[in-house]
């Protein structure tokens, strides 16, 4: 009978080790290595370089999904939560013009790839994963439509070793878009349409095994997602719907020393003016064709770059909604 690997592990390999008890490296003898750095302390070696824990540190990578053959016919917008039928070729077009403005400031470009056609909405990379500093919480739509569409995120996600640290589970429902950082040790988190009070739960959960602390935001009937109404510009500048954004939510954001800054222009504001990316503290890229919002940004000193996306907005969503956060500075 051969001998069991606790036997083997356990004996002598030589004839002057006889007599002895020796561990292998394997039980923790002579040439164990162990594991002493946190997880935090091995994202960007063992894992992918990934991380954020503010809305307004200088962004580094970020996760995007180009429209493709799911939008080749699309006869009915509002079954697929759109506003009208988008024009492919156009979309893909002003998809493109953004990768290349982040690109050309220095912000490394990701696609999520799907292996098929996916979902008509994947587009909307911020909707489905949520970063934090020690990796992506990832979110689970609240609509049929998007079901299922956090699968192809986690998969390119792990591609690019980001870890996955929550995945939610039962009747939870968390979309990231509704989650944004007021600085590392606090998070807002939206609860209403996409976000359920489950989902809040368990988000809330994970970000408390961080330290973070959550403060909740009831989101009114009629909005989407906390981004739409709620947006950062440097670490002691917001600028915030007014009629839409909760008192709750202004009032943690001065508490946290925030100046509140209220959008200009509502019609604007109704055509994505607020649904931009910040690029830096104060610098930013927003949609095009937004005269008084932009004049009005730039009066608090921010660096505006505008860029067309009339067209991907017919799918109901701006700037801020197509891009996913990987990574940002500082974290």
């Amino acid at each position: 009978m051969l001998p069991s690997r606790n036997r083997l592990a356990q004996e002598p390999r030589s004839s002057e080790e006889r007599g002895s008890w020796a561990l292998s490296p394997a039980y923790g003898g002579e040439g164990w290595s162990p594991r002493t750095q946190t997880h935090r302390e091995e994202i960007g070696s063992l894992w992918g370089a990934c991380g954020v824990d503010s809305e307004y540190a200088s962004l580094q990578a970020v996760l995007l999904h180009a429209p493709g053959p799911e939008w080749d016919d699309i006869p009915d917008p509002g079954a697929v939560q759109m506003v009208d039928a988008p024009d492919l070729a156009l979309a893909c077009a002003q998809h493109e013009a953004i990768a290349h403005a982040y690109r050309d400031v220095g912000v490394s470009v990701h696609y999520v790839g799907p292996s098929q056609v996916p979902p008509p909405n994947l587009m909307f990379c911020a909707d489905l994963f949520f970063m934090t500093p020690e990796g992506a919480i990832l979110a689970r739509p609240a609509s049929t439509v998007r079901a299922g569409e956090e699968r192809w995120i986690a998969r390119r996600l792990a591609d690019l070793g980001v870890p996955i640290l929550r995945t939610l589970r039962g009747a939870a429902t968390f979309e990231g878009a509704d989650a944004q950082w007021l600085n590392p040790q606090a998070v807002l988190l939206g609860r209403g349409l996409r976000t359920n009070a489950e989902g809040a739960a368990q988000v809330t959960d994970a970000l408390h095994g961080m330290g973070v602390s959550v403060i909740p935001v009831d989101l009114p009937i009629g909005t989407m997602h906390l981004m739409g109404m709620l947006r950062f510009l440097d670490r002691d500048l917001a600028v915030a719907w007014p009629g839409r954004l909760s008192f709750v939510a202004v009032e943690a954001l001065h508490a946290h020393g925030y100046q509140v800054i209220f959008i200009p222009d509502e019609a604007e504001a109704k055509n994505h003016a607020l649904n931009f990316v910040t690029l830096g503290p104060r610098e930013i890229l927003m949609p095009a064709g937004k005269p008084v919002t932009q004049a009005f940004y730039e009066s608090y000193g921010v660096t505006c770059h505008t860029i067309e996306t009339g067209e991907l907005n017919k799918a109901a969503g701006g700037i801020g909604c197509l891009t996913g956060i990987v990574k940002r500075a500082n974290c």
